[in-house]
């Protein structure tokens, strides 16, 4: 069995997640250059605008037309800047599970954009999409990405010993790979329940609209 997520945006009290677009090119290059992107992620680095090219205009849109997945630019509603973004993979159809990550550019940090536009993502799956899981994958050390697991209702299921790569500055500031353990977290239909109301009422999903 296998499918195809809708080519759609969705909104949010203070976010639009949408599709991405040529014009996001710079700020995304810029945005994954950063040393936490390139910590906790297996991006390039540097990343360049190239690297953002291929991406944008086809790698994303290649994992929603292949049915892996879909990817999500994530703006701020009042000033339509690039926040982030959001990206579901490695999904499953018959069993209705996917597996999200997600990146936040340096500038918005500390807003609660990151769970904001997670739990929009996963109201999205379950209420619209009927999915029945929703999978994410943290560093052990990533303190920050564990918090969103947190308070997104996100359930830990247990360690994956030495499975990830991150990296490191060294002395010199060359970067050095780091093998690392990595928690797997889950997030079911019935656990949306217990997200604080406050976290639902702000954050949560509240429109969707096709893409054109």
């Amino acid at each position: 069995m296998s499918g195809t997520f809708p080519n759609v945006s969705l909104s949010t009290e203070r976010l639009v997640l949408r599709p991405f677009e040529e014009s996001d090119i710079e700020a995304f290059a810029e945005m994954m250059n950063d040393e936490l992107v390139t910590a906790w992620t297996s991006v390039p680095q540097p990343y360049t605008e190239a690297d953002a090219r291929a991406w944008i205009t086809a790698q994303a849109p290649a994992e929603r037309e292949a049915g892996r997945g879909i990817v999500f630019a994530v703006d701020e509603f009042l000033t339509q800047r690039l926040v982030g973004t959001v990206h579901l993979s490695s999904t499953d159809w018959r069993v209705r599970s996917t597996e999200i990550a997600y990146v936040i550019a340096p500038w918005a940090r500390g807003e609660g954009y990151a769970s904001e536009a997670a739990l929009a993502t996963a109201q999205w799956l379950f209420h619209d999409q009927k999915f029945e899981r929703l999978e994410l994958r943290t560093a052990a050390d990533n303190a920050a990405s564990q918090q969103v697991a947190q308070k997104i209702g996100c359930i830990s299921e247990g360690v994956l010993r030495g499975a990830w790569i991150a990296r490191s500055r060294t002395d010199d500031g060359t970067w050095t790979d780091v093998r690392t353990d990595v928690i797997v977290w889950s997030l079911l239909p019935e656990d949306l329940a217990g997200v604080s109301e406050q976290l639902a009422d702000t954050g949560g999903f509240t429109s969707y609209s096709d893409w054109n």
